[in-house]
């Protein structure tokens, strides 16, 4: 067995690769009439969902250019993977936006701070989810009506945060990587003391974000029988459940979970199940929401059951290697956070669509980025960018990432430029869908816009 490389050889390697992609390159971005045709790209993701939810994802995206940014993963992914990278790879999140950060419960109780969604979760290269966070940065920015110096100053921010954390974790052991964490406690000290008022709201929200909680806003009891709210076409009752097809399914999920989570899972029973609507991006994707009891009608389970399909990074950064598409969910968001769900798992339902299931409510909290000044949304930009870090630390050679970066702001500035160059795009592609919306609910598949 040969002997694995050094410290000092992985970083050397690391810093060889600036020969073949230059930290500067990293602030390229795609010509518009090089690109594949944004509304093409999402007009094709849509093949294959709920036809009828098609028009509220559009019109999701449709209100504004960050929410358009969340819709357009897809977009996203194949500007970067029309351009060269590095080859240092990672588990990558596959949609770091802003929003995909927040807060959620560990099984210890503790209220964490992290990475929160992982549809798109895949190996690849590190800068992609950079840049996707930078430039979901300079898009909020200027949303709130900052200018672009405080745009700029905000997606370097969180390029900044990223070196300096990877940096730090390269000198540290494995163990103590992988039980890196950020603390909800760590978050107050981090803010500047006018906006700690508004994070600590925003942290006792989260507390109360639990599967009691939801019992009083998703429930009710009908004819004597506790059921899931409607409210179409959001939430909806799936209708009679063939009960056969609900024991195989849950029996699949059940299966996916680890031998003392299955004894857990037999202490409940599944009450009612409903279609939900969730996201941007995702709408039109088959989500469902589970209502289970334990004890009696007070001890409630909310799960969510949400459909898996590629990645959206897979034509540029490769197949999974999970064959299916809800395990590498599972997989991806077992790697990159602190510490997970204790039900997370995966099942193939009927017509062997694939999905992931998750608790639909366990303390969780994102960041309302609307309205935050430019002092705030660089500190929220900053704990993003760190965290982000170690989470890739925990799956790539942190080493190697660290060489590459070096201890100075090449990369930070570069990423800066390109967050401000992609903010550019991201304006023009939600003008065109907006001028799409004008004759349709849903843009014709290979619509082209005007050049």
């Amino acid at each position: 067995m040969d002997a694995p490389a050094s410290p000092d050889e992985r970083s050397r390697h690391g810093r060889a690769q600036r020969k073949r992609l230059p930290r500067s390159a990293h602030a390229r971005t795609p010509a518009p009439d090089a690109r594949a045709d944004p509304l093409a790209v999402l007009a094709a993701q849509g093949a294959g969902r709920v036809a009828e939810l098609l028009p509220l994802r559009y019109a999701r995206m449709a209100a504004g250019p960050f929410p358009f940014l969340r819709g357009a993963a897809a977009v996203m992914a194949a500007d970067l993977g029309a351009d060269e990278h590095t080859g240092l790879e990672v588990q990558l999140c596959g949609d770091a936006h802003l929003l995909n950060f927040g807060l959620f419960a560990s099984p210890e109780r503790s209220l964490l701070f992290d990475l929160n969604d992982f549809d798109e979760t895949l190996p690849g290269p590190f800068e992609w989810d950079v840049k996707r966070l930078a430039a979901s940065v300079a898009v909020a920015a200027r949303a709130n009506g900052h200018g672009d110096a405080d745009a700029l100053r905000a997606a370097e921010a969180a390029a900044a945060a990223y070196r300096r954390t990877l940096r730090r974790l390269a000198g540290l052991g494995e163990l103590a990587v992988w039980y890196e964490r950020v603390d909800s406690a760590e978050v107050l000290p981090l803010v500047r003391r006018r906006n700690r008022e508004r994070v600590a709201a925003a942290l006792e929200r989260a507390r109360r974000r639990t599967s009691l909680q939801a019992l009083g806003k998703l429930a009710e009891v009908v004819d004597g029988r506790l059921r899931i709210r409607r409210d179409p076409p959001l939430l909806e009752p799936v209708g009679e459940l063939d009960a056969t097809t609900v024991r195989q399914v849950f029996a699949d999920y059940r299966d996916s979970l680890p031998e003392e989570r299955r004894r857990l899972m037999d202490r409940f029973q599944v009450v009612d199940v409903a279609r939900k609507v969730v996201g941007v991006g995702s709408v039109g994707t088959r989500c469902f929401v589970v209502l289970l009891t334990g004890r009696d009608a007070g001890d409630p389970l909310f799960l969510q059951i949400k459909e898996a399909g590629a990645a959206v990074l897979e034509p540029y950064a490769g197949a999974s290697r999970h064959r299916h598409a809800g395990h590498r969910v599972v997989a991806g968001q077992r790697l990159l956070q602190a510490t997970g769900d204790i039900f997370l798992g995966w099942a193939t339902g009927p017509g062997g669509r694939q999905f992931y299931w998750r608790q639909l409510r366990d303390m969780k909290g994102s960041a309302d980025v609307t309205g935050m000044d430019p002092g705030l949304l660089e500190e929220y930009a900053r704990l993003c960018g760190r965290t982000l870090a170690r989470a890739h630390a925990r799956t790539g050679d942190r080493i190697a990432i660290a060489g590459y970066l070096g201890a100075g702001d090449s990369f930070d500035r570069a990423v800066g430029r390109f967050a401000l160059g992609y903010a550019d795009l991201t304006l023009a592609d939600h003008a065109a869908l907006t001028a799409a919306l004008t004759d349709s609910p849903v843009p014709a598949h290979g619509a082209r816009r005007s050049r």
